[in-house]
């Protein structure tokens, strides 16, 4: 029996391989992928989904949603993805077109109609977010919420402090984070170090002589080049694809606990930072009121550590 997985993106470069992932995997039905403005306009984002399943073969709905934050300004990510968000590979226009329903409402549908979904978010939050707020009962549908976002006691890709998808939108990150979903946090800090494909591995995936393998290293040769400015790191970083690799098999994840979070909103300095109650030190009386928040919300997971090769074997897998 197949598991049943909704995949909400602002499709650029690694969430392309992640949702290749997915629809490659024999043990998921992809039912919707929609798209929340992020990475790139919600306009291109849809395209690059739609043009990604075409590359799998696969007919799958793509829908568009929020064109912009909660309450922010949108702040897309072309410097690091390319104009296109295909590393300017400027590949041409999908054959299909995206469907007319509302990302939120497609959401809020699909959820209902299929208890025990599978939920894998790659994007700013803000889709998620409004689903909710609309139908909070669907909370209780989804079996696994997945999210690429959010730097754990560690260093930020946008600031200092905050990973990119939880920082654009804050405001939603803390309304997902406070809500029913049972989820699972898969931060920026699983993707680097020994999860980032070397030189070598590169070149053994362009070895493969597949078209999906050339055009997932080809639409990521800027993000290639961006993870070196960025963090010094030769090679290439996929977070969206570990998180997918995780959502795909758990046991991809070697370490995880939960714990409650909160997500910071008000300082400029700390925006959309990802703060885990690692010690347990939240239901203290003293602490603030926003706590209290948090934990009535519930624990949430963190997945702190991967197992890199199986990463990597999962995604050769897939692009063979």
């Amino acid at each position: 029996m197949t598991r049943k997985m909704i995949i909400d993106t602002d499709t650029a470069s690694d969430d392309a391989v992640a949702i290749l992932m997915a629809l490659r995997s024999p043990e998921v039905d992809v039912l919707a992928i929609t798209v929340v403005a992020g990475n790139m306009p919600v306009e291109r984002g849809a395209r690059n989904a739609l043009y990604t399943a075409e590359m799998c073969g696969v007919e799958v709905p793509v829908y568009l949603g929020a064109a912009a934050p909660l309450l922010r300004e949108i702040q897309h990510a072309y410097w690091f993805h390319g104009e296109d968000g295909m590393g300017n590979q400027h590949y041409p226009a999908p054959q299909r077109q995206p469907e007319t329903t509302h990302a939120v409402d497609a959401l809020i549908e699909t959820i209902k109609a299929h208890p025990g979904v599978e939920l894998v978010t790659l994007a700013p939050l803000t889709n998620i977010a409004l689903a909710l707020a609309r139908a909070p009962e669907i909370a209780a549908n989804v079996s696994r919420c997945v999210v690429m976002g959010g730097a754990p006691a560690t260093a930020g890709n946008v600031t200092p402090a905050a990973e990119y998808n939880i920082w654009v939108d804050p405001e939603a990150a803390r309304m997902v984070f406070h809500s029913a979903l049972p989820l699972e946090m898969v931060g920026w800090q699983t993707s680097r170090y020994p999860a980032i494909l070397t030189p070598e591995e590169i070149a053994g995936v362009y070895n493969m002589g597949t078209p999906l393998a050339k055009f997932a290293m080809d639409c990521n040769r800027r993000a290639r080049e961006a993870t070196e400015e960025q963090s010094g790191e030769v090679g290439l970083g996929l977070p969206d694809p570990v998180a997918m690799a995780v959502a795909l098999d758990p046991t991809i994840c070697t370490r995880r606990s939960d714990h409650y979070v909160e997500i910071e909103t008000e300082n400029d300095l700390t925006r959309g930072m990802t703060i885990v109650d690692v010690l347990g030190v939240a239901e203290d009386e003293r602490n603030s009121p926003l706590w209290r928040q948090a934990i009535h919300a519930g624990r949430k997971t963190i997945c702190w550590e991967i197992d890199a090769p199986r990463w990597k074997a999962l995604l050769y897998e897939l692009l063979g």
